[in-house]
């Protein structure tokens, strides 16, 4: 393989890494506003859109785009139960895009199998603890789009 063959699949990888990305920030963003619009929040197509925005941005995206919907509900209701329900949206949602929907669109999109897109963050999280979860989703789409380009005749 010579170097633009090896940039080339490189490429690849991470745009279809990035097309995953994008659509799992449109299922999170409805995702949000199904939910904020069932709470009434106020504002919640702003605040969807947002955290839609914010879902690219890994892991602090997600807790970015929840202090709005947090605070708007408070100001509205201004009591502990409404922020509440915001929150155990929060959980709801981080748990179905970790468990679900991140793992099967790297699969459908990127080619990468749904355990090792949902085992090696943690691992990566635990030897790298910073830089470990950032970097295996797009790390994961270059392996396995090496490792599919190796298993294909020539």
């Amino acid at each position: 393989m010579n170097l633009y063959e090896h940039l080339s699949l490189t490429g690849d990888a991470l745009k279809n890494w990035a097309i995953a990305q994008a659509q799992d920030s449109l299922a999170v963003g409805l995702l949000w506003l199904i939910g904020l619009m069932i709470l009434r929040v106020p504002f919640a197509p702003l605040w969807a859109l947002l955290a839609a925005t914010l879902q690219i941005v890994p892991h602090f995206g997600p807790i970015l785009g929840l202090i709005g919907p947090v605070l708007s509900a408070t100001i509205r209701w201004t009591d502990w139960e409404h922020p509440l329900y915001v929150l155990m949206l929060y959980a709801f949602i981080v748990v179905i895009d970790g468990f679900f929907l991140q793992p099967y669109l790297m699969k459908r999109t990127a080619k990468v199998p749904i355990w090792a897109s949902i085992i090696t963050p943690i691992i990566l999280g635990t030897l790298i603890p910073f830089w470990g979860f950032l970097l295996a989703p797009p790390l994961l789409a270059v392996i396995y789009a090496y490792r599919s380009s190796r298993s294909k005749p020539i």
